[in-house]
């Protein structure tokens, strides 16, 4: 690998205006800093987003904030103002891109929609994330991802058979604004080298859960009927799911017949791989519980280490199921470098989760630390807006910036 040094990554030079909060916006201008973009995040005066109200905290810093804003530079401005209104206004037509997060309405409202934004700057790609769009009966609700998940039909699938819905534990609902925000504003950049023109990027949350479905959509499509909650099992695949071992749990998936066959020779049942009964996909499907025990039957006298080898030797798709901590610990995350140290102002060397994308020519830096609130607002407006040290002091005077 021909590495290069200090490279930022393949959006190195290009600046992204951070008016997001909490995390459907975070994450997205969190995944547009992984890829060596520069994110200034614009934090209200007193407690800046509101995740950083969100206890357990270390030394005052909390965890949530700094799970999502590693990479970025804070700086203060109080929207309220008039004065801090412009500031945004002038830092704006220094950026290749804006992202916010707010009700639709509300930049407009503040002045800083895109319409003013893009006569100012009309190379501006411009993402406004929000739980339901800009258009539709819902528009202006609050959203949360539990709603979200319950909305797109995500909660009615998650679960165990005949028990009450479970949320998901990953809070998707929020977190695809971090992926369908940076897919839109990508093609929008790579639009802009041909036109020159910016855009406005309109993404839903709901809509993006409701793009999640895939094939379950496609299944009520066909049959007519919701499909229902699982557990850890598949609608239409079997066996597949958690299995138990004599010390906890194990994942076996059989997508197709070839694994069938691989999974019948693990538990050294080969003469189920023709059996009549099971040979086929939708066989399997029927006979669900018949399968399921003679799986259970043969992993539950062994540990869950002995069969994570023993399916691998057969090459059948396995895993243990860990928690978080074995999780970032495991020695595909270490090999991956899933998680480095990196120093923060307050918290000195703390651990952090690793970009996701990577890049096989070069290697990125070990990400900067999350900010603490209005870290670099002096460094923003000396080197971007080239205010003179005595127009800044005037600005924190007035409490437009802090």
């Amino acid at each position: 690998m021909t590495e290069q040094a200090n490279w930022a990554g393949p959006l190195a030079g290009v600046r992204v205006l951070d008016l997001t909060r909490v995390l459907a916006g975070p994450s997205a201008s969190l995944a547009l800093a992984d890829l060596g973009a520069e994110v200034i995040k614009v934090e209200p005066p007193g407690s800046g987003d509101e995740t950083r109200t969100f206890p357990p905290f270390r030394e005052g810093e909390s965890h949530y904030y700094l799970a999502i804003n590693r990479g970025k530079k804070s700086i203060v401005v109080d929207l309220k103002t008039d004065e801090g209104v412009q500031l945004v206004k002038d830092l704006a037509a220094k950026c290749d891109i804006l992202v916010e997060n707010y009700r639709p309405g509300v930049m407009d409202r503040l002045g800083l929609g895109y319409e003013t934004l893009s006569a100012i700057h009309p190379g501006l790609i411009y993402c406004s994330i929000s739980g339901f769009g800009a258009t539709g009966p819902m528009r202006e609700k609050p959203s949360f991802d539990i709603v979200l998940q319950a909305l797109s039909g995500a909660l009615s699938v998650n679960g165990e058979p005949g028990a009450a819905p479970t949320k998901l534990g990953i809070p998707l609902g929020d977190l695809i604004g971090g992926i369908n925000g940076p897919i839109g504003i990508l093609a929008a950049l790579h639009e802009r080298h041909a036109t020159g023109r910016g855009r406005h990027i309109d993404v839903s949350l709901l809509d993006g859960m409701l793009g999640m479905l895939g094939y379950l959509a496609q299944l009520a499509f066909f049959t007519g009927e919701d499909p229902q909650p699982q557990g850890t099992q598949h609608p239409n695949l079997v066996p597949y799911g958690a299995f138990p071992a004599s010390d906890g749990s194990i994942i076996v998936a059989c997508l197709t017949n070839s694994f069938w066959a691989r999974i019948c020779n693990a538990i050294q049942r080969p003469e189920l791989i023709d059996d009549p009964r099971y040979d086929m996909i939708e066989k399997r499907r029927d006979a669900r519980e018949e399968v399921n025990a003679i799986i259970a039957a043969f992993t539950q006298q062994h540990s869950v280490d002995e069969l994570v080898e023993l399916f691998s030797e057969y090459q059948v798709p396995n895993a243990p199921i860990l928690g978080i901590t074995d999780a970032l610990r495991q020695p595909q995350a270490v090999e991956r470098q899933m998680v480095v140290e990196t120093e923060h102002q307050t918290l000195g060397t703390i651990p952090i989760v690793n970009r996701a994308i990577k890049y096989t020519d070069a290697a990125q830096p070990v990400p900067a630390a999350p900010p603490v609130l209005g870290q670099h607002t002096d460094d923003v407006l000396r080197e971007l807006l080239e205010l003179e040290p005595a127009q800044i002091a005037a600005l924190r005077d007035s409490g437009t910036v802090a």
